[in-house]
């Protein structure tokens, strides 16, 4: 199953800045829109496996994960 987000971007003067709309403090920035691209794409995985080790932590032990489809 693959999730579609959605990105946000624009140019600033000489940058292009990015957010992904669903997920909160994933912005980033490039010189280019191709570099935005690529570094939006790695700084969401980043982000979202960030997420998923601090929710595994505050669980503490005997947990089980599920996945949730939309």
């Amino acid at each position: 199953m693959q999730k579609t987000y959605t990105a946000i971007i624009k140019q600033s003067g000489p940058w292009w800045i990015g957010w992904i709309a669903e997920v909160p403090g994933v912005k980033c920035q490039e010189r280019t829109k191709e570099e935005l691209k690529a570094t939006r794409r790695m700084t969401l995985q980043e982000a979202l496996e960030r997420y998923r080790q601090t929710a595994r932590e505050a669980a503490g032990e005997g947990y089980e994960e599920e996945g949730i489809a939309l």
